[in-house]
């Protein structure tokens, strides 16, 4: 068992019956009464995102995921299919276990699946992708302002905002947790 001071962004545990990952965490001092603690989860099966407050003490169960390594081969429909790097076995997934995750999967990319017990309850991609710019409109010579964005088709299919100067056919960098452009790649 843990309490809420041992919470740290990145940290599994169970609310409720619900396995959860904590986002974001800060205790909190009113001026009368006990300590809090607030946090941001996120319900590892629905991928939903909830704002919590406990109170400073309260004790919580920490889950052990495992994770494995897994390629990504193709989807079918709502359906995307890996294989265990280990087995060569193929598997199934449903879109709604990969939540936004789907956004930003490539054939052949590699990711970690999370398992609590045999459950899969979603994958973890690397922190960032490279992705290859599909469509975009072109930038217009003379607009020089500041961080102005446009939007850019990637080859999955995502859209995200990029700098002007990014052009159809660029390789651009994503972060796969806030879907923002980084730098393009070359």
């Amino acid at each position: 068992m843990i309490t809420t001071a041992d919470f740290r962004n990145g940290l599994h545990i169970e609310v409720e019956g619900e396995p959860y990952t904590i986002i974001w965490f800060q205790h909190h001092k009113p001026g009368k009464g006990g300590a809090v603690m607030r946090t941001k989860l996120k319900n590892l099966r629905s991928g939903s995102i909830i704002e919590r407050t406990f109170k400073a003490g309260e004790k919580f169960k920490e889950l052990n995921l495992e994770k494995r390594k897994k390629q990504y081969l193709y989807r079918d429909e709502k359906t995307y299919y890996f294989m265990d790097l280990e087995t060569y076995e193929q598997f199934p997934l449903d879109e709604k276990i990969l939540g936004e995750s789907k956004k930003f999967l490539k054939e052949n990319s590699e990711i970690e699946v999370l398992y609590l017990e045999s459950e899969v309850i979603g994958v973890e991609l690397p922190l960032t992708v490279d992705l290859r710019v599909v469509g975009t409109v072109p930038g217009i010579r003379g607009d020089t302002v500041s961080n102005v964005m446009k939007p850019a088709t990637l080859e999955t299919g995502t859209v995200v905002q990029v700098p002007l100067f990014i052009e159809e056919g660029d390789l651009v960098r994503i972060n796969t947790q806030t879907g923002e452009y980084l730098e393009r790649v070359s």
